[in-house]
């Protein structure tokens, strides 16, 4: 396994700015990242498919000038997929000390079927510790706006998503599903 190269795994749906700054600051780290996007999410509440979460990574990348970052699908075991493309590194972002739990029960699981593979654990920048993706979704639906919280490119894809999809909008008295701190 070369610890020269990492991936950086989730769902991305869609890409925070907290997510992106464990991009940026991963690359820096590495002689390559890659962001492996799972291809199937058991969120229901998701916006965005496959190949337009990858898409808004590509363009953020590419709007920031980082030549060393590739976007790939993840649709296998991660471990599996660090084997195959000879990764020894995964990233996985720490916002909150809730994370932690899950996170470390993850990582030692991975390092059970995967002793090569080890992982790092990074916090995003204090500004964006409390962003989620699920909060930039609920946000979106009811019409606020989350460029403070998202790449510009992935800020336009919102806007024209929820522009084409009435279905996922918000109703008063929160239609959607009442799931979040937004809809009470």
């Amino acid at each position: 396994m070369n610890k020269k190269i990492a991936v950086y795994p989730g769902t991305f749906d869609p890409l925070t700015l907290g997510h992106f700054d464990l991009v940026l600051r991963s690359a820096s780290l590495f002689d390559k990242l890659i962001v492996v996007v799972a291809a199937v999410s058991a969120k229901a509440s998701g916006l965005f498919d496959l190949q337009t979460r990858m898409a808004m990574i590509r363009e953020s990348v590419e709007e920031a000038g980082i030549a060393n970052v590739g976007v790939d699908r993840l649709d296998c075991l991660l471990v599996d997929y660090c084997r195959r493309h000879g990764v020894g590194v995964v990233v996985r972002g720490l916002r909150v000390y809730s994370d932690f739990e899950y996170e470390f029960q993850m990582a030692l699981t991975n390092r059970k079927l995967a002793p090569e593979v080890e992982t790092l654990f990074m916090m995003p920048n204090e500004n964006y510790s409390y962003v989620t993706a699920s909060t930039i979704r609920e946000i979106a639906r009811y019409g606020g706006d989350t460029s403070a919280f998202v790449p510009a490119p992935v800020q336009k894809r919102l806007e024209a998503h929820m522009r084409g999809h009435a279905e996922h909008h918000a109703r008063a008295g929160g239609g959607v599903g009442n799931t979040g701190a937004f809809d009470r």
